[in-house]
């Protein structure tokens, strides 16, 4: 069991056995209620600079780009419901083929259809994002989102910052009512 973050609080990414070159994003959930309408959250990655921008629209990873232009950050599918045991969705990334000009990696979660169907974070509980150490799957940090998101339809769930040679792993639970496209706009890709 890897380190339980609270909200805000973040730490290094640091394995016992050499360096961490491979990781997995994964990311859960579960509708409050059995029997109720399907929840289709949507997990995503945004790889950025210095600048807080992306590169380019290759690096927003989401259900219909699932891979970075090298492979260095990749979606491995949408889950349409949420339901099961264990990770909902995952997003590998590469940290050892990350160009150094890749500062951030932001895990936005969205809701689909979330105005149509009436839905929140707040219709959803257990949901939380966590990074495995994709050599040894060993869970290094988790993060469980508090049930205090009541009216958001968004999250940025946490993100991933270079520090040196290394990286760290920041909980962030920002709640917010835009969809993706917003969202990807916020980071200067033109969508």
């Amino acid at each position: 069991m890897g380190i339980d973050l609270a909200k805000g609080a973040s730490t290094a990414l640091v394995e016992t056995t050499g360096v961490l070159t491979h990781i997995r994003v994964g990311l859960g959930w579960d509708p409050n209620s059995p029997g109720a309408q399907e929840f289709d959250l949507d997990a995503s990655a945004i790889a950025l600079q210095d600048n807080g921008l992306a590169p380019n629209r290759g690096y927003f990873v989401y259900y219909n780009n699932l891979s970075t232009p090298r492979g260095e950050i990749v979606h491995r599918g949408d889950s349409l419901t949420g339901e099961g045991r264990g990770d909902d969705e995952q997003i590998d990334v590469r940290l050892d083929l990350l160009s150094r000009a890749i500062t951030r990696i932001v895990f936005p979660v969205t809701i689909h259809n979330a105005e149509y169907r009436r839905q929140s974070f707040g219709d959803v509980h257990n949901a939380y994002i966590r990074v495995v150490n994709t050599d040894t799957d060993t869970e290094l940090v988790r993060y469980d989102l508090s049930s205090s998101a009541a009216r958001d339809t968004s999250m940025l769930f946490g993100d991933l910052l270079r520090e040196g040679d290394g990286w760290h792993f920041r909980a962030l639970g920002e709640g917010g009512v835009q969809d993706l496209t917003a969202i990807a706009r916020s980071y200067g890709l033109d969508v």
